[in-house]
């Protein structure tokens, strides 16, 4: 794909002045993240990185990113609810990865006991790169599905309008007006409200599980300040909070401080550095009730790597999706290849397929919020350490996606305006509700283009390498 910015970008006078133009944009618009330095207080703020222009990406791919949003819903809906699924494809990793065994644990306690509730809701994003195939021509392969705190769909609101300035600043009005119009945070309040309607408890709140230090605090206010328009309100507690003043009345309906929760929003829970003993009881405690969580405990486990790598098994979409041919053909070009390291023959051979060609996969344990996956030289030492231990069953082997570079400006508080290499990442938006076995509402609510330096392989703008941006559909 060309750039259609070229000549632009070799000019760096133009260049800092447009970046001074942008960034000041974003500030207006509420492009926004806490700083480093002070990420529990809105005092000072800085604008969250993103990329001067927007960037290319081929319309079939889009459109193809979008139609098949709403067969993942279902899917991860169907596996969310296939015990038998969950516990056969997650034996192995809960032997080896205390984190997931832990969640594991929360799991079989409340199915046991009986699932209290009744109204499900799922907000998820499913990411994707595109791989250049060997004819030049790219193809959509999906990265990873994220079922827990799914994040950006505030901010990602709020870039189409930087990027429009950018453009019109240049008197390129044709081209600004391509811009596709994003707003997630809207859809993913509708889907909050809609889980909070069919509780049916007109005074209850909705429980935002927030982490103490949180430098995307604007990105959640988004998603509240949509649901406060419809008169839903929203507290935000941390676990800890919950642990000292959460409490289930006998019909486990859950209290916060008092106040019925008709619904939890987790955008906290996803790495095991956010569990303590506490905080591991709290989870317990919300999963037990009967408000309806975002995500709920199989739901989050449904999430997992093992699973994204189990589903591209021959077989195992068509015994998830029955009777769904096309459902499942749109799924499967999705993806990408994804290999078991479970002890035994298959994952020997898989391991020896990496070693012997290390620049060809990823190796990655099951972990969110980016930073995890091991590349290169890197992951030929842990494999190295790992081929005769039972403890690389908590990883997955995944082919490496190899997008074709392109040239952009990232800007970023502090670092000079520079053209670097660059790859991006698609990700987007889905949004379903159920209520008992009836399915009431299944969409796709918007995208989220982020972009990065090709040296960096791995990461997400909150981990601080990715950038948000915008798609121009080509």
């Amino acid at each position: 794909m060309a750039t259609s910015w070229g000549s632009l970008l070799q000019d760096e006078q133009l260049l800092e002045e447009l970046a001074r133009q942008a960034v000041d944009r974003a500030l207006a618009e509420g492009v926004l993240l806490r700083t480093t330095q002070e990420p529990s207080s809105s005092d000072v703020v800085s604008y969250a990185p993103f990329t001067l222009f927007p960037s290319l990406v081929p319309s079939a791919l889009l459109e193809q990113a979008y139609a098949v949003q709403m067969d993942f819903n279902l899917l991860v809906d169907a596996v969310s609810q296939n015990s038998a699924f969950l516990e056969q494809t997650l034996s192995s990793t809960i032997k080896m990865d205390n984190f997931t065994a832990h969640l594991f644990d929360i799991y079989k306690q409340v199915l046991g006991e009986g699932i209290a509730q009744t109204v499900f809701l799922g907000l998820n994003r499913s990411d994707y790169m595109f791989q250049r195939s060997a004819d030049g021509s790219p193809a959509l392969k999906q990265i990873e599905i994220n079922t827990i705190s799914a994040s950006f769909g505030g901010l990602a609101s709020r870039t189409p309008a930087v990027h429009q300035h950018v453009l019109n600043v240049l008197s390129k009005t044709k081209e600004a007006a391509k811009i596709l119009s994003n707003n997630p945070s809207k859809g993913l309040a509708l889907g909050i409200a809609k889980a909070w309607e069919l509780y049916g408890s007109a005074n209850a709140q909705v429980l935002l599980i927030a982490q103490e230090k949180e430098r995307n605090i604007f990105d959640q206010r988004a998603i509240e300040n949509e649901l406060l328009a419809k008169k839903i309100h929203v507290i935000r507690r941390r676990f800890e909070d919950v642990s000292e003043k959460g409490s289930l009345d006998q019909d486990r309906r859950l209290f916060m401080d008092g106040q019925e929760i008709a619904v939890v929003y987790f955008r906290d829970g996803y790495m095991p550095t956010q569990y303590s003993t506490q905080n591991w009881k709290a989870r317990l405690l919300l999963e037990r009730s009967c408000a309806v969580k975002c995500p709920d405990i199989a739901t989050q486990l449904t999430g997992t790597k093992k699973v994204q790598q189990e589903l591209s098994r021959a077989g195992v979409l068509e015994m998830l999706l029955p009777g769904q041919p096309e459902a499942v053909a749109r799924l499967r070009a999705t993806f990408a290849g994804l290999y078991s390291l479970d002890m035994g023959e298959e994952g020997d051979q898989a391991i020896n397929e990496a070693l012997a060609a290390p620049n060809r996969f990823v190796l990655k344990p099951q972990r969110e919020g980016g930073g995890n996956n091991l590349y290169g030289e890197e992951m030929v030492q842990a494999l190295e350490q790992l081929k005769d231990r039972e403890e690389r069953a908590s990883y997955i082997l995944m082919e490496k996606i190899e997008p074709e570079p392109f040239a952009n400006c990232l800007l970023r508080p502090g670092s000079p305006v520079r053209v670097v290499q660059c790859i991006s990442e698609l990700g987007i938006f889905g949004v379903y509700v159920r209520q008992g076995k009836t399915l009431v509402m299944n969409k796709h609510v918007g995208h989220l283009l982020r972009t990065k330096a090709i040296e960096h392989a791995d990461g997400g703008v909150a981990a601080g390498v990715a950038v948000l941006d915008n798609p121009y559909p080509v």
